[in-house]
């Protein structure tokens, strides 16, 4: 009887002391600063437009792949969204993996996972890439293809009109080799373009 009263109240501390590790985790991992920092490598049919303002500034050959691009159905347009965390905490803040969900305009365009581990040392600030691929004309098939472009060039923050983008994030973080998911998104926002 001795026996089970112990291991009951073992298997009582050890799931209590990993709730506490799970909660110190959460806390420490939700008061990271985050922000959307810029967006990189933005490359529109596999050209890249990221110093460029317009359709108009793409070289003569450049602007022949993007339309025979379009013309053949599709507009890819590929680029890297990169959000800064900031770790103010006196310990090591971890994430397993992150879902995400892109909205352009309050509208979704895509969401993802970035399955990999993220480790932000006390006081210390990384960069997290999310690698974002869209097909423009899927998403706007109904719009011209002078918009198309627009649209494109102005998230390369290089048009006259601002884009505003919001990121939802959800991380997950590992507690004794189980991952837990924290309970909800949290947004960033950020606008591209003309400021």
């Amino acid at each position: 009887m001795k026996t089970k009263l112990f291991f009951a109240v073992l298997f009582v501390s050890i799931i209590s002391l990993q709730s506490c590790d799970v909660l110190q985790q959460m806390a420490t991992f939700t008061k990271c600063e985050f922000k959307m920092n810029s967006l990189t490598d933005t490359k529109l049919a596999g050209v890249n437009i990221q110093n460029l303002n317009s359709f108009t500034d793409l070289t003569f050959m450049d602007a022949a792949n993007v339309t025979k691009t379009l013309l053949g159905g599709e507009l890819p347009l590929t680029f890297n969204l990169n959000i800064e965390a900031k770790n103010p905490n006196p310990a090591t803040a971890a994430m397993q993996k992150m879902n995400w969900i892109l909205y352009i305009d309050d509208n979704e365009i895509t969401q993802g996972v970035l399955d990999q581990p993220v480790n932000i040392p006390p006081g210390e600030t990384a960069n997290i890439p999310l690698a974002i691929k869209l097909d423009l004309k899927k998403l706007f098939n109904d719009k011209t293809k002078n918009s198309l472009l627009n649209f494109a060039f102005n998230l390369a923050d290089a048009g006259n009109y601002p884009t505003r983008v919001k990121l939802a994030i959800k991380p997950t973080i590992n507690v004794a080799g189980i991952p837990i998911e924290y309970p909800g998104y949290f947004n960033l926002k950020k606008e591209f373009g003309a400021q």
